[in-house]
């Protein structure tokens, strides 16, 4: 563990990214704050309460999104914040979810904890969990040419295809800089792509439960992908806490370890865990091929894991928390 540092918050914290990230905070000698819907809810907190460090530098108190002033407590004399919480959608509802359940809790959310980081005289920096579909959903980019930070998804493209996940996340990203813009805040957004990794949480979240289904042979939920970025879970955390403690980093920071279509990914996977009745081919959609420009957080000095670790760790953390069985031969895939 590095030396005890200073006291910040998680927004949201018994979520999938938000555990991992305040996994990795904790191992780094941070006290952390981290606001949850039910801090009596032990099952649903436990993974938590017993990471490392977290008996003496972790404390959960009550937060909502949608209620005003509601994370002045948990904020004030932080001197970061990760506000990484969001309404209970993912990339997988994008298209199913009503657009009001998902659109008005993402801004209203987000503003609602930046004004209570308004109110903190302590505050340095707010570190702001967004989505690289912030990025790429657009009908007018060059394909020869990776998307990088300045580029924006269209809000009209968006609402036409009624991608709500996409536009939710760039509407919330815009009143953030808006908002921080108004108000003199220091802010830094990190952009992930499709996070995959070890589940802290028991109970897998729509991600996670999205690659559970494709390792046992479904592939609804990825066939809409077509073509996708992959990160793990683990660098995705370890690039919040870079942009925090990096005094220069500044603006939007895109987060993506490769971008492959759909069957190279199960092409990669089946030879990797023959056992699994993984999809050997998905229909060929009509999806704009894109790559990311990820050469400004790599000039932080940061290395992606590839993309055979994070699905190996995803799998072993299945397995071992009992959602996937895996042929004895499949355990130690190859390098």
């Amino acid at each position: 563990m590095d030396g005890v540092k200073g006291k910040v918050c998680v927004t949201g914290a018994s979520g999938y990214l938000a555990s991992w990230l305040v996994k990795r905070l904790l191992l780094c000698g941070y006290h952390v704050i981290g606001t949850v819907r039910d801090p009596a809810n032990d099952k649903k907190l436990a993974h938590l309460l017993k990471l490392e460090g977290a008996e003496e530098r972790l404390r959960l108190v009550k937060a909502d999104l949608m209620e005003d002033d509601s994370f002045d407590e948990a904020i004030m004399g932080c001197e970061g914040v990760f506000h990484t919480a969001s309404p209970g959608f993912s990339i997988s509802d994008s298209h199913c979810c009503h657009q009001k359940e998902i659109l008005e809790p993402a801004v209203k959310g987000t503003v609602n904890v930046l004004r209570s980081c308004k109110k903190n005289p302590s505050l340095r920096r707010v570190v702001l969990t967004s989505s690289s579909s912030t990025v790429r959903a657009r009908d007018d980019f060059d394909y020869k040419i990776p998307l990088d930070e300045s580029s924006w998804s269209s809000i009209q493209l968006c609402e036409a295809l009624q991608v709500w996940y996409a536009l939710a996340k760039t509407l919330a990203e815009k009143a953030a800089w808006e908002f921080c813009n108004d108000n003199n805040i220091d802010l830094v957004t990190v952009l992930p792509t499709f996070v995959i990794g070890p589940s802290l949480p028991p109970d897998l979240c729509s991600t996670a439960s999205d690659v559970l289904a494709l390792l046992k042979g479904e592939n609804e939920q990825f066939q809409r992908h077509g073509r996708m970025g992959y990160v793990h879970i683990d660098d995705v955390a370890l690039c919040h806490i870079l942009v925090y403690e990096h005094d220069a980093a500044n603006g939007r920071y895109l987060c993506s370890s490769t971008v492959i279509d759909n069957n190279e990914m199960v092409s990669m996977l089946s030879a990797r865990y023959p056992s699994l009745p993984i999809p050997k081919r998905f229909v060929q959609l009509e999806r704009p091929y894109y790559e990311f420009n990820t050469s400004k957080i790599r000039s932080l000095g940061f290395k992606f894991k590839p993309i055979e670790e994070m699905f190996d760790d995803c799998i072993e953390s299945l397995v071992e928390q009992g959602h996937l069985s895996l042929h004895a031969a499949d355990r130690r895939p190859p390098s």
